[in-house]
């Protein structure tokens, strides 16, 4: 059918599918048009050996189902041949029959309900609780005004809508999104649907939907508008005449300035972006596509929407989109391997970097959390940490090429931080690198710019190496706490080559299992993100409920328990190590960050990306990675100003109370002028003149500064 040699079981693609929820998707429908997957014939295109860029080239002689699988076998932890992605092309053999590239993407569902709404039209319709709303901005850069009325309250005669004002209180944010706080309310406090799923996460719940005046105040009398349009529709509903209706505009980007002026630019949303809401109780709903052709609203041209209705019985994950880089592929937000165990333990997740993190435990919260990580023991998830193999004769090269550290000194079992920079000096990531072999190596970082580095520049050098990424081939939980090696040492079998628990040395790793010598394959390190005695558990996400039930069987009868993010920012704070967003960036080197350790400029003399800046930003700073101690018991927000008198010499970069110290205090980043221990300085609040905070300049980390308690020796 498309030119390729058969006679081969395509075992791989069976055992994907049984594996995968998609997958079983696929299988479901290829049993109702009696295919049978058991006597299936396949072939494979990329045989052992194939590298990045290779391309294989068929043509369908017929009409038919293509199933493409880039398939491969579970990872354990010590090893490193990451499947990866297999990019498909589909081009048409006559480009006139091309189907219209502005129709709406395919449904998530059989829909109930799939009508599209053209610029300038109204949809009023009736949506029964537990059924889905699918809103999809077809073209993108299109808004879409929504309004949902309670059906209780409308059979007592009483119009009761979403109230953004409500939802906003109550919420605590300008919109409600995926997770925990995602409910929309009427001004009677009544839940009238929540937020499933949001591929792009911004909208507007600042004002009504465009109104007859807005349009005849900007010279434009009689231009069609929303609020008239959603009057006609709700008509037939009963519903009272309103010169402006308030609705939940989607896509609609609004800004809210520091002068409380509200302004408006293109929206972000791209074609097929969409919203996903589910009701919670019966609804009169109606959803526009607004005309607005005047301004930015809808990028200066109207386009459609295309609104979906889905049953009750639908099984669709809460997730928010993201993407690698700008131009890349969207992508949902996941479950961790852990997830199912933390679970347990707490309703309160967050989406961080693309994945569920919990917040809190329910029968804990981030106080007693951080307690235990400081006298017993705590077990977190930090499976979004980013993993990719490097591996192959050139690994040493390329790490040498792209990190601060000196990879020919790192041994074979160890592990050292580094930073990852931009040729400007400012960082990309920070992150940990694991030797596991003479041309292996497995970086962990924070985002996935680093592995598309590493990528990037293997390939510009025209490196003999593999970058493979590997996130979803190792989730890791984190046990720290006084008794963490003790905990362990109950679970962590290792073979007489590796060391044990007690052998095992601050920033190396150990090839082991759990329980013996059949139990789950993992890779331990003793390293953490706490400033407490602690060690890292990588496993595959299919071990991750043995390996984590073997850990709290041991450690539960020693008072440990699961910590969340909030109690994990604590600990970090005091320690004083560096996040992300808050203590770099890409304008922000290594020195400015605080980690100018991690750069041996005498110590390594071979050349990385980023030396000739570094060089220059060294010898002549501007600014410094400080610690501060606050009078008083107010907690400055990151991004608040730093001042000496009038002027602003820095910004809070974080800041908490710490409940050890028995204090407030703060990390931030100022001005070397100031940057003297003892220091006086002031955190400008509100506008940064009408209230100060007083502060002074003080060592960091404020706590344990020798590191005492991280290598165990307290």
């Amino acid at each position: 059918m498309i030119g390729a040699k058969g006679g081969r079981d395509p075992a791989g693609l069976k055992s994907a599918l049984l594996r995968d929820p998609s997958g079983q998707k696929v299988i479901r429908a290829l049993e109702r048009a009696r295919f049978d997957l058991g006597r299936a014939d396949g072939t494979v295109v990329f045989e052992d050996g194939s590298r990045a860029g290779d391309t294989a080239s068929f043509l369908a002689a017929q009409d038919g189902l293509l199933i493409v699988c880039a398939a491969g076998e579970p990872m354990e932890p010590h090893t490193q041949w990451a499947p990866t992605e297999v990019t498909l092309y589909i081009h048409r053999a006559n480009p006139a029959n091309a189907i219209d590239p502005k129709a709406p993407p395919d449904p998530l569902a059989t829909p109930l309900r799939d009508q599209n709404i053209r610029p300038g039209q109204a949809v009023a319709y009736e949506i029964k609780a537990g059924q889905y709303i699918q809103l999809v901005d077809v073209q993108g850069r299109e808004c879409s005004d929504f309004q949902a009325f309670s059906m209780r309250a409308l059979d007592k005669g009483l119009e009761r809508e979403i109230d953004p004002t409500t939802t906003r209180s109550l919420m605590g944010s300008l919109y409600p999104m995926p997770g925990l706080h995602a409910k929309y309310f009427s001004v009677d406090h009544e839940p009238l649907v929540e937020i499933i799923q949001d591929t792009i996460g911004r909208h507007d719940t600042f004002g009504l939907s465009c109104t007859a005046r807005y349009y005849e105040d900007l010279g434009y009398p009689g231009h069609i508008n929303c609020s008239d349009n959603m009057n006609v529709a709700l008509a037939e509903f009963g519903m009272r005449h309103r010169a402006g209706w308030p609705a939940i505009n989607y896509f609609f980007n609004t800004l809210l300035d520091d002068t409380h002026a509200i302004s408006m630019d293109d929206p972000w949303s791209r074609p097929g972006d969409f919203v996903l809401l589910r009701a919670l109780t019966d609804l009169v709903c109606v959803s526009t596509a607004c005309p607005c052709d005047i301004d930015p609203a809808n990028g200066w041209n109207p386009t459609d929407i295309q609104l979906r209705t889905y049953s009750a019985g639908e099984d669709f994950k809460r997730s928010i989109g993201w993407r690698k880089t700008p131009g890349a592929d969207l992508e949902e937000t996941k479950k961790t391997g852990f997830h199912d165990s933390f679970a347990k333990h707490t309703r309160k997740f967050v989406e961080y970097n693309g994945y569920w993190l919990p917040s809190e435990m329910t029968n804990h919260g981030a106080i007693a959390e951080y307690w235990a990580a400081r006298e017993k023991a705590v077990v977190m998830d930090l499976s979004p940490l980013r993993k990719y193999e490097v591996t192959g004769p050139d690994a040493e090269e390329l790490m040498q090429c792209c990190v601060t550290r000196d990879m020919k000194k790192l041994p074979v079992g160890g592990i050292v931080y580094t930073a990852m920079c931009y040729p400007h000096g400012g960082m990309i990531d920070d992150g940990t690198i694991y030797r596991l072999g003479e041309m292996n190596f497995r970086w962990i970082g924070g985002n996935d710019q680093s592995g598309l580095q590493l990528k990037k520049i293997a390939a510009e050098k025209n490196l003999n190496v593999w970058v493979r990424g590997s996130t979803d081939h190792h989730c890791n939980i984190a046990v720290q706490g006084p008794l963490s090696r003790e905990i362990l040492k109950k679970v962590i079998w290792t073979p007489p080559v590796q060391p044990d628990m007690d052998e095992l040395a601050w920033f190396r790793l150990t090839i082991a299992r759990i329980g013996d010598f059949h139990g789950p394959s993992v890779v331990v390190s003793r390293t953490g993100y706490s400033g407490e005695l602690g060690y890292e558990i990588f496993c595959h996400p299919k071990d991750a409920t043995a390996v984590f039930d073997a850990v709290w069987a041991a450690g539960d009868p020693m008072g440990m328990i699961p910590l969340g993010l909030n109690a994990l920012n604590i600990l970090r704070i005091e320690a004083g190590l560096i996040f992300a967003g808050s203590e770099f960036d890409d304008q922000t080197d290594p020195f400015e960050a605080g980690i100018g350790f991690a750069v041996p400029l005498k110590g390594k003399t071979d050349d990385f990306i980023g030396r000739a800046a570094l060089e220059t930003r060294k010898a002549n700073p501007q600014r410094k990675l400080v610690g501060l101690d606050l009078e008083g018991g107010i907690v400055p927000t990151p991004g608040d100003c730093v001042h000496v008198d009038k002027p602003q010499i820095g910004m809070v970069t974080s800041a908490i109370r710490s409940p050890i110290l028995g204090k407030v205090i703060a990390l931030a980043r100022v001005d070397v002028t100031y940057s003297a221990i003892g220091t006086e300085v002031e955190i400008g609040r509100l506008d940064g003149d009408q209230k100060r905070l007083t502060a002074r300049v003080v060592a960091f980390p404020h706590f344990d500064p020798t590191k005492e308690r991280v290598k165990g020796s307290y």
